[in-house]
């Protein structure tokens, strides 16, 4: 199992990285900001428009550290990765299964991030039961529950998509109640994301972006194709597969999201409108993102497959490797992540 290292986040737009013998130098304005050894370093993520040099690239892909290219603003832009690693064989078979996916594999993706939904809705009500004295998030909870149940009645992918997409708006329509503080700042009437059009979803099409990079990495750690797909459509530049694997665990985003808005951890001054209404966090609200986004990863999670605790941060590896062995015929089917 990959060991969990450190992520290194690069936030300010002027920000140049290079190499210098087996560290990683990051300058401003030419000066040296700091440099960090390749040891303490998992992956990359790199929200500047200057970048790195060809040397720091051509490093990083010897050791396996991924670098992930976003603009300031958030929006994904490209990666540099190392070598192919695995085998053919592992995605020959990835290929001709995902050609024509079986239909349980797609099911229980969809049913696993209603499932996961529920549980958010069910563990903030269990902390405020106030939260539902009209019912609505009852109400929501039989919602998600009935189309757990119609997923597996559907014989088709995009009828499937089309429950997955009705009760995605039923659960972002009560979402807003879930904030308990700041509400006059903090105000989610839908899920809006390119662009997002509140500070609400502005958090969460951050750390989404975030997560599906993450998952990203780990497929292509353990022989996959990060962009074959059995559920997201292929698209070029888009890693279907990340996407259809983050599907199962966005309640981790979600679940941050609130948190940091619940406890003040984040304000309306982290936040800036462009002229085309887009929310964006700005410098200062990435910073404080990130760090909660860094302490979460670090802590610990039962899996319920394998039922002993990991670091959140390896849930995606673990993830990618349990994919891995049902492509390989080592398990007979894919062990979606499920909050219990």
């Amino acid at each position: 199992m990959k060991k969990l290292l450190n992520s290194l986040y690069i936030l300010d737009e002027t920000a140049w990285l290079t190499l210098d013998g087996e560290n990683i130098v990051c300058k401003c304005d030419d000066k040296e900001k700091f440099r960090m050894p390749f040891s303490n370093i998992e992956d990359i993520y790199c929200f500047s428009y200057h970048g790195c040099s060809p040397a720091l690239m051509g490093k990083c892909a010897d050791y396996g550290i991924n670098i992930s290219f976003f603009s300031p603003e958030g929006r994904f832009l490209a990666r540099v990765q190392g070598k192919t690693k695995g085998n053919i064989f592992l995605r020959k078979a990835q290929f001709e299964q995902f050609a024509s996916p079986d239909l349980l594999l797609v099911q229980n993706t969809v049913a696993a991030k209603l499932s996961n939904t529920r549980y958010l809705i069910k563990r903030s009500m269990r902390d405020n039961p106030q939260l539902d004295n009209d019912g609505m998030l009852s109400k929501c909870i039989e919602y998600l529950e009935s189309g757990i149940e119609h997923v597996y009645e559907m014989c088709d992918t995009e009828m499937i998509m089309g429950i997955e997409g009705s009760c995605a708006k039923a659960y972002f329509n009560i979402f807003d109640r879930l904030i308990l503080h700041q509400k006059k700042d903090f105000v989610m009437t839908a899920r809006t994301k390119r662009p997002p059009l509140d500070p609400v979803n502005a958090v969460l099409s951050f750390l989404y972006t975030i997560m599906t990079s993450a998952y990203t990495s780990a497929l292509e750690s353990v022989g996959l194709d990060s962009c074959y797909g059995f559920y997201h459509s292929l698209r070029s530049g888009r890693s279907s597969l990340a996407c259809d694997l983050v599907e199962e665990s966005r309640c981790i985003a979600e679940r941050l999201t609130l948190t940091m808005i619940n406890l003040k951890k984040l304000n309306i001054k982290d936040f800036e409108t462009q002229e085309s209404k887009a929310v964006m966090l700005n410098k200062e609200g990435k910073k404080k993102v990130i760090t909660a986004w860094q302490e979460k990863k670090r802590g610990t999670v039962i899996h319920p497959y394998l039922n002993e605790k990991i670091p959140l941060g390896l849930l995606p590896f673990v993830q990618s490797s349990l994919l891995a062995k049902y492509i390989r015929g080592e398990i007979n089917e894919y062990p979606c992540y499920l909050l219990k």
